[in-house]
């Protein structure tokens, strides 16, 4: 990780990450022996990932008590692979979508699965 004066650039890997500590965003320089590739990836919208998070509630059956957010992993708020396979089919469902069997191996947490369901609605 190294900082400039407007970032933090983290590298793993290939991939080049990084957080904007001030306004704008900076250019992200490499040494030129090294080569990164910049993902940048949307978030889900918000009514999107309100309604996973009702619906992993639901099949969880989890209390009122219980929050859940984008970043709430399934497995820590209980859930096993069936649970996993049910909530990916109620998500199906609620949203008209299908969902392949590897691209549902790869959903550990809330926004990534709406993360997929918005990938997935803008390919139809």
């Amino acid at each position: 990780m190294f900082l400039d004066g407007l970032a933090a650039y983290k590298f793993i890997g290939t991939k080049a990450y990084f957080v904007p500590r001030k306004k704008g965003f900076p250019l992200l320089q490499t040494a030129s022996s090294l080569s990164y590739t910049l993902h940048v990836c949307c978030a889900a919208k918000p009514e999107t990932v309100t309604k996973v998070c009702e619906i992993v509630k639901k099949q969880l059956a989890l209390s009122d008590d219980v929050s859940v957010t984008p970043e709430s992993k399934f497995s820590t708020l209980g859930a096993d692979s069936l649970d996993t396979v049910e909530i990916v089919m109620a998500l199906e469902e609620e949203f008209k979508i299908s969902v392949e069997e590897e691209g549902s191996e790869n959903i550990t947490t809330v926004q990534e699965a709406a993360d997929m369901i918005e990938k997935l609605i803008e390919k139809k």
